[in-house]
């Protein structure tokens, strides 16, 4: 009879032909002992001790990850900023159909509206809102004229002088769409923050205009990433209300004919200048 733990005991008394069969490397180093080696088992306090280093490297290696991921957005950012910066050095007028969106605490709903506007370098603007126009703001470097041309009505407001006040600073926030330099941005904003979305880039600008800053605390500029073309303006306003306005279809350096500027206003106009009441 044939013993039921014969193979064993027959694998037992062979340990040395088995030992000689192990897969072996160049050195003679037997692979089954390295990977079957036994390990002394820790105690808690030895544990503890071999965790702490563990933890620590992993927070430092954490930080520096995050670290870097800021470090390379921040710089991310800067070159899509000096991007756009070099490319208004180019920019001589311009011309966009937009879509106006009003917000007012005293509203449930928001107000919108089409229209069109021309920009000619350094100072010149005209809006024109709505088809055919209902009311058409004109901004020059010595005046600014509201023309309402249904009521027959024209506003004009200074933009030299002690009087130039805010109405000046509108005309910079404009502007801000078409800076000519970092330096001329950093010069008249603080940079609040800077986001892409998409193919936008959408600056967070506060005026350091007193007066500018008390009447609009926090404007936004978004401009495209690929063409560096004004997207979108908007400006919060002191009581709560916001302006903004989504530019499309626009034109770089078009030919603007000088009388969109200068109007000729006919007979019947009644011509108003608010702050000389």
């Amino acid at each position: 009879m044939v013993p039921i733990h014969a193979r064993l005991a027959k694998i037992k008394g062979g340990d040395a032909a088995l030992r000689r069969r192990r897969p072996r490397s160049a050195d003679g180093t037997d692979f089954s002992s390295v990977l079957t080696c036994s390990v002394a088992p820790l105690n808690a306090a030895q544990t503890a001790q071999r965790a702490v280093p563990t933890r620590y490297c992993a927070t430092v290696f954490a930080l520096l990850l995050v670290f870097s991921l800021v470090n390379t957005r921040a710089a991310d950012n800067n070159a899509v900023l000096s991007s756009w910066l070099n490319a208004q050095k180019n920019i001589h007028a311009w011309s966009a159909d937009f879509t106006q969106t009003r917000i007012l605490k005293s509203l449930a709903q928001p107000l919108t509206a089409t229209g069109h506007v021309w920009f000619e370098a350094p100072n010149k603007v005209r809006w024109e809102l709505g088809h055919p126009a209902r009311t058409i703001a004109i901004i020059g470097p010595e005046m600014m004229q509201i023309i309402y041309p249904r009521l027959k009505r024209v506003e004009r407001y200074p933009m030299t002088g002690e009087q130039q006040g805010q109405w000046g600073d509108i005309m910079k926030l404009f502007e801000a769409g078409f800076p000519r330099s970092q330096a001329e941005m950093e010069a008249d904003y603080n940079i609040l923050g800077q986001q892409i979305t998409g193919d936008v880039c959408i600056l967070t600008l506060q005026p350091k205009a007193a007066g500018a800053r008390k009447m609009m605390p926090q404007i936004k500029i978004g401009f495209s990433t690929k063409d560096w073309s004004l997207r979108l303006n908007e400006m919060q306003f002191a009581d709560g209300s916001i302006m903004r306005n989504e530019f499309k279809n626009s034109v770089m350096n078009p030919q603007i004919d000088a009388a969109l500027f200068a109007p000729k206003l006919e007979s019947d106009y009644k011509i108003v200048e608010p702050l000389n009441k």
